[in-house]
């Protein structure tokens, strides 16, 4: 039986480190588990009362603005099977609770392709499509089969299918309509056994060359894409942070036109709703690399990532976060949304 504590420091849970409280906080490993608890919330009044339940996996996505006065959920689900496997199709069924990596390299082992241009990306499979994460082309979306959840009001068990989660740009009905009405329990994923390469997104191609490969595996993609985010990213087990901190806005042609009369060298996409900017180069060009303000800061190679230099407020984060959006609205006419998840 799970067992709910009191008072519980969450900087060992966060990728900030971002030093606060719980006021209740407890993990789980099954859905059995899971269960028990939500009715031992109950017991306890905890859930009448009406505190707000966090989910937390690796808490690679989060920042903490104060103590969290409600419940924290731990999700350590693990667990990695094949549920079936038709012609070059294979079904996976991921525990929530599994590292994200751990299980893009169990794909690679096994010759499973589609998640290894996700390679690296921080974080739990139950995240994942949360934020419909995405990376060098490719979004978790396009390989999720269905979403195993629990409804925690109605306290029963539900199978969302890909179409029922409304993917979108690093978005699902879990960030909004149905924000913390479930908790993922598991993912499948549709695999292939034969692969489809995705090279054109950044520097991919540039790294296989400095790699000396000239016919690409699943496995040569994901090192490339794993040196090349290792080159530039910070490693949150050595200085607080949570990847990119914002999206890459999309802007009309308008805007893009009267971008390009000033920045030459402005980095973007054609997408279907628009252009694509790099919010990163956006940053960069508004003077805010490697710009410190106390223990908060810009990190110093990848303009899009705010890090904890040690013992940085998730206040200060925020302000200095707000400080850049209004900096590059000014500059650019262009807003920038967060993609962290900021937990007041």
């Amino acid at each position: 039986m799970p067992q709910i504590q009191k008072d519980i420091s969450l900087k060992a849970f966060n990728s900030f480190h971002i030093e606060v409280k719980a006021a209740f906080f407890s993990s789980f490993e099954s859905v059995n588990e899971l269960e028990l608890l939500i009715d031992s919330l109950d017991h306890v009044k905890l859930t009448e009362s009406s505190l707000p339940i966090l989910v937390l996996g690796g808490g690679s996505n989060m920042l903490f603005i104060s103590d969290f006065d409600g419940v924290v959920l731990q999700n350590k689900i693990r667990g990695i099977h094949m549920l079936s496997t038709e012609n070059d199709t294979v079904l996976v069924e991921v525990g929530a609770g599994v590292i994200w990596h751990d299980f893009v390299l169990y794909c690679i082992e096994n010759g499973l392709g589609g998640v290894e241009n996700l390679s690296l990306i921080p974080g739990t499979v139950g995240a994942s499509p949360i934020q419909n994460i995405g990376a060098y082309g490719v979004e978790v979306k396009d390989v999720i089969e269905e979403v195993h959840v629990y409804n925690i009001k109605e306290k029963k068990q539900n199978v969302l299918k890909n179409s029922d989660c409304k993917f979108a740009y690093r978005s699902s009905i879990f960030k909004t309509t149905d924000k913390n009405k479930f908790v993922i329990t598991s993912v499948v994923f549709r695999l292939s056994t034969t692969h489809e390469l995705h090279l054109d997104y950044g520097a991919i191609r540039d790294e296989l060359k400095r790699m000396h490969v000239e016919n690409p595996s699943i496995k040569n993609v994901s090192d490339a894409i794993v040196h090349i985010r290792s080159s530039k990213l910070p490693d949150p087990a050595k200085i607080g942070n949570a990847g990119s901190f914002f999206k890459n806005p999309v802007v009309s042609e308008k805007i893009l036109d009267a971008i390009k009369l000033k920045y030459e060298d402005v980095v973007f996409n054609k997408v279907d709703e628009g252009y694509k900017l790099a919010a990163g180069w956006l940053i960069e060009k508004a003077g805010w690399k490697g710009v410190r303000k106390g223990d908060s800061g810009v990190h110093e190679k990848q303009a899009l990532v705010l890090v904890n230099h040690g013992n940085a407020l998730g206040a200060e984060i925020l302000e200095l976060a707000n400080k850049i959006q209004a900096s590059v609205f000014d500059i650019f006419g262009v807003e920038l949304e967060t993609e962290v998840n900021v937990i007041q």
